[in-house]
């Protein structure tokens, strides 16, 4: 027999229209009746991190290794990996706290950023333009070295379906690396994409956008991505550019117009990108061409006749929003910004196109002017850990730490501080959830690297 229909209109049983398959839709983003039995337990690891104390974290000795620049968790937990200014990567025991390793000289610059690809094979990047792959099953010596940058490589990703890894640093390119035909000479490796004063560069979680954030306030988005075609200089459609809105925006009568500044983006020599280009027909029927990009100027509250530098780049884990740390040009405001990703076409069809909203927005503490503070969503996506100062805030959308699709305002909203973690004697400079036990782990300019957890 048919499902019983629910009364519900904006919760439909499987009998109703749209099919079974818009009824398990909705039923997984957790907006109907009978929501995913995951959601019990994200409730309970919420409660859990209320309840850390500061007085239960645990100092992890650095010691001269400098500043912690990142920090990042094997996919299973079992391993926490520090990327320290002085030129060495540190490997812990993230549960009982013991130093497992130290690669001495893993650059021969600083070490801005860690990704493992799986449970034993992680990639470092470095100032010294150079990327490399090790294994925790031979730590001795690297799997291989990559050369392809020219400048500071700050970031990288790894597309699960391709088996390829993306990089991108400060000489505006993103490279993509072919770890499937790799050797200890390297791997073979293209140009991607390139932009002009590109500072993060993240892909979603299905690898399905690519988001560029820019020194200049631009935030660039390739929608429908194809990792296996390189986008030279015109080769890509462009959706026009614009600011991103708010609820208040798309009610209102009016539209915002492209800034008018000129475009990270290399398209010519003449300068900014001209309302002409910008409006050239790119979009297909049902949607955009592969590899389509979008320029965005994310709304900062405050800062809508100031420029904006975008240092902080991450997405939520369930792909529904991404999280920006945004400073001023002078440097004397810091905010973090959640801003929901918008698919479809244009709200009005005299608008541009505009893929994200800003729906949460908190000020931060302005210390540590000119370094980047890194920032990170809890591994269910109901909280936000946020370098403050010398600790870290948990932010929730509500107080009631509720999933996004369950309390999106009608306007921007304040993030909700659910506790604040202070053990640090310097700035706090990157923050990271462990992916699987309740903690959370946090490092700063003077190299201390602490673990907050729940004390029984």
């Amino acid at each position: 027999p048919e499902p019983p229909r629910h009364s519900d209109p904006a919760d439909p049983g499987p009998g109703a229209p749209g099919g079974l398959f818009a009824w398990l839709r909705g039923r997984c983003l957790g907006r109907g009746a009978a929501v995913d039995p995951a959601r019990d337990t994200f409730g309970a690891m919420t409660g859990l991190y209320g309840a850390i104390q500061p007085a239960d974290s645990v100092s992890l000795s650095t010691r001269t290794h400098g500043a912690v620049f990142n920090l990042e968790y094997s996919p299973d937990g079992s391993v926490l990996t520090v990327a320290c200014e002085q030129t060495e990567v540190l490997l812990f025991d993230p549960i009982s706290s013991k130093h497992i390793k130290t690669l001495s000289e893993a650059h021969e610059d600083c070490v801005n950023n860690i990704r493992f690809l799986d449970n034993r094979l992680f990639a470092t990047c470095s100032d010294d333009t150079t990327i490399a792959l090790w294994d925790l099953r031979k730590l001795n010596t690297k799997v291989c070295t990559l050369h392809g940058h020219t400048s500071w490589v700050k970031n990288i990703e790894y597309d699960t379906n391709t088996r390829l890894l993306v990089t991108s640093g400060f000489d505006g390119n993103v490279i993509i690396w072919d770890t499937n035909r790799c050797t200890e000479d390297g791997c073979p490796h293209k140009k991607f994409f390139h932009t002009r004063f590109l500072m993060r560069m993240r892909l979603t979680p299905d690898c399905s956008k690519m988001l560029i954030s820019t020194s200049s306030g631009y935030l660039l988005i390739l929608h429908d991505l194809d990792l296996n075609k390189s986008l030279e200089v015109g080769s890509y459609p462009i959706l026009r550019a614009r600011r991103t809105t708010s609820s208040s925006d798309i009610t209102s009568s009016g539209s915002s117009g492209p800034r008018a500044v000129g475009s990270p983006c290399h398209q010519s020599n003449s300068g900014p990108l001209s309302e002409k280009t910008l409006s050239r027909p790119s979009q297909r029927e049902g949607g955009s061409p592969r590899n389509s990009l979008e320029v965005l100027t994310p709304e900062v509250p405050g800062e809508r006749d100031r420029g904006n530098c975008i240092t902080s780049l991450q997405l939520h884990p369930k792909g529904w929003a991404t999280l920006l740390r945004c400073s001023s040009n002078t440097d004397d405001q810091e905010w973090t910004c959640v801003y929901e990703f918008q698919e479809g076409a244009p709200v009005r069809p005299v608008s541009p196109r505009c893929s994200l909203r800003l729906t949460h927005c908190i000020e931060e503490a302005n210390v540590g002017r000119g370094y980047i503070k890194e920032l990170c969503f809890s591994p269910d996506g109901r909280m936000i850990s946020s370098p403050h100062g010398f600790g870290i805030r948990l932010l929730g959308f509500d107080a009631h730490c509720s999933e996004l699709v369950d309390c999106l305002p009608r306007e921007a909203s304040p993030l909700r501080e659910i506790r604040s973690l202070y053990s640090h004697n310097d700035v706090v400079l990157t923050t990271k959830f462990s992916p699987t036990h309740c903690q959370i782990a946090s490092g700063c300019l003077s190299g201390r690297v602490s673990l907050y957890q729940p004390k029984f």
